[in-house]
């Protein structure tokens, strides 16, 4: 993964920034019990907003770096982008279900993928957290302030999100460990382990690259890891876009975690959630 010069960087920088900002006050206009949506294969939803932001992303992004691949959650998967060197990664709205609802646990995330890793990233949440940003190789921020993801190895208090029956199957080797409520957007989620917002964060199996891409780069440049249970990095822009189950942590805590984890797949514990 080569990382953007620094003139390129803080000039991407800026126009993730600007970018991702106005999908997000598109997104936040259509809010409102006039909202158009329905459902979609897996009965997931989708909505009118999230078409358009699509729309917009696609327009502005590929203005931004028109040599590009593109895979979105809401377009249709052009197999050409398997052939791209980089790519957009988009989820216009991650917390589809979310939105419509009414809830304020959302965002909007981009990531620009070089070789199968990001090295851009953007996950704007207008209702709740706001603004991360990562470059490879520079950080991460969250509006301007620097991020650090926790260097702590304790669980004692650990605040942890993911799906109930994980953090249940957890909790018996850490019965110190705290759930917190589930939330939606799972880029959000991930995220919120680089402001130390989060100590531990579970993605079940079958989450895509425009769910994580973005978060994954977020995470690992305030110096924590999202990985496989198994420990490995996630590898983006494949021919299959969906993922077994995933931990992010800040590096103490993830090595436990990962060593608790693998233990389940050995003994063949929560198969339809890791598998």
């Amino acid at each position: 993964m080569r990382a953007p010069d620094p003139t390129t960087r803080d000039t991407l920088q800026e126009a993730l920034a600007t970018i991702v900002r106005e999908a997000g006050a598109l997104a936040t206009s259509f809010r409102g019990d006039q909202l158009k949506f329905w459902t979609k294969h897996g009965d997931s939803p989708v909505s009118e907003a999230d078409i358009a932001v699509d729309n917009l992303l696609r327009e502005r992004l590929t203005q931004l770096q028109p040599d590009c691949g593109w895979l979105s959650e809401e377009t249709e998967d052009d197999r050409a982008r398997l052939g791209a060197a980089r790519l957009w990664v988009v989820d216009p709205i991650d917390g589809t279900r979310a939105y419509v609802n009414g809830r304020t646990d959302w965002a909007v995330s981009v990531a620009l993928v070089e070789h199968g890793r990001p090295i851009a990233a953007a996950v704007y949440a207008p209702m709740e957290d706001g603004l991360y940003l990562a470059i490879a190789g520079a950080g991460a921020t969250r509006d301007g302030i620097k991020l650090a993801a926790s260097t702590s190895a304790s669980f004692e208090g650990a605040q942890a999100a993911g799906p109930k029956p994980m953090l249940g199957e957890l909790a018996k080797a850490i019965p110190s460990l705290v759930p917190v409520p589930k939330v939606h957007s799972l880029a959000l989620r991930l995220s919120r382990i680089s402001s130390s917002k989060l100590d531990l964060a579970f993605a079940s199996k079958n989450s895509h690259d425009w769910d994580l891409a973005a978060a994954d780069l977020i995470v690992h440049e305030a110096g924590g890891a999202l990985t496989a249970l198994d420990g490995k990095v996630v590898i983006y822009n494949s021919a299959e876009a969906r993922h077994g189950a995933l931990i992010a942590a800040g590096p103490a805590r993830h090595a436990r975690a990962v060593a608790i984890t693998r233990e389940w797949k050995e003994r063949g514990a929560l198969h339809h959630s890791l598998a």
